[in-house]
């Protein structure tokens, strides 16, 4: 006596990811930085009376825009485990190429292309010298800061070039509109977050940088340019750099030997304590973005209670370093609950 074979009509799935439970969730570094920028309102409301009112809040986003605008494109740097020291060197070098321009009497538009474009060139030059030569980012750009800046120490010497048109100026000052006093420089930084986080995570271009940042190797093997995208990339961070000397040149009204001195620091900051990894391959614009508001609102409420800038200096140096140990705790936590 035979037996019919029996089919079985059940069916399973399976999933592309493990399902999100809520610890998941909260223990995102996003999550995190949600909570951490929370309690920096409320540590900052509870210190000082002036902290949360909507014009002082505005008006503080002045402080923090040219360096959130560097931190986007420098997340892509990074992302590809490149870095780009010389941006504020880069902003010395445009400030001072507009500075002598207008002094010539250049009229606003093309003191803006001329900001840029010095820009443009710079990280044009970085670029060539990282992906022509095969070398390491970090020296490049530690070459070219001193290289750039020393540039613009020289021919301004202990002087200031002010001879700013008011046009340019209400750039770096002004607000969007009368009855909405917010500023044109973060309004830019707002729009800019937006376009650099659907062209990192909702196009080719981003898995791209991420599979560059993973394993370089594997990615030039799977037919993806890398020296190339590695190249305009840093033309992209140097114009970023030419665009933040616009904004900060016509909102302070000068160029000065010292301008934008430190800026690299506190950028790198942003980006590491965004969640984007030193070791390449990960990371968010949602995270940088949160980090941008976490250390510039930090900043604001430090000096609204008159602390030093020397302190806030060396905590923007311990948060540098709490955010990149952070991550790997986090990660250790994760992997034991699964």
């Amino acid at each position: 006596m035979s037996v019919a074979p029996t089919t079985s009509t059940a069916r399973y799935e399976v999933a592309d990811r493990p399902p999100r439970r809520l610890a998941d969730i909260l223990l995102r570094w996003e999550s995190i930085l949600v909570f951490l920028l929370i309690a920096v309102f409320l540590v900052n409301t509870r210190l000082s009376p002036y902290f949360f009112d909507f014009y002082n809040l505005s008006d503080a986003t002045f402080n923090f825009s040219e360096k959130a605008i560097l931190a986007l494109a420098m997340a892509l740097l990074i992302i590809v485990r490149d870095i780009d020291l010389s941006i504020a060197a880069i902003i010395a070098l445009a400030s001072l190429a507009m500075g002598l321009a207008a002094k010539a009497g250049a009229p606003t538009g093309a003191l803006i292309v001329l900001g840029l474009g010095v820009g443009a060139i710079c990280g044009i030059f970085n670029g060539a010298l990282v992906t022509a030569f095969s070398l390491p980012s970090i020296v490049v750009t530690i070459g070219t800061m001193s290289l750039f800046r020393g540039i613009a120490q020289v021919t301004l010497g202990d002087q200031a070039l002010t001879k700013y048109p008011a046009s340019f100026q209400a750039i770096g000052q002004g607000y969007i509109s009368d009855r909405l006093p917010i500023p044109i420089s973060f309004v830019l930084f707002l729009a800019l977050a937006v376009v650099f986080g659907i062209v990192l995570h909702r196009t080719i271009i981003g898995r791209r940088l991420f599979a560059m940042g993973a394993n370089p190797t594997a990615a030039l093997f799977s037919g993806i340019p890398v020296n190339r995208i590695r190249f305009w990339l840093f033309v992209l961070m140097g114009l970023m750099s030419g665009l933040a000397a616009v904004l900060l040149t016509g909102r302070i009204g000068s160029t000065r030997p010292n301008i934008a001195l430190g800026f690299e620091l506190d950028v790198i900051t942003m980006v590491v304590l965004g969640g984007v990894s030193i070791a390449g391959g990960a990371g968010g614009i949602l995270g940088v973005v949160l980090a941008v508001f976490v250390l510039g609102m930090t900043t604001f409420g430090l000096s609204l209670i008159n602390v030093p800038g020397i302190v806030i200096s060396i905590l923007n140096g311990g948060l540098l370093i709490v955010s990149i140990a952070a991550p790997a705790l986090v990660n250790r936590i994760l992997r034991r609950r699964l």
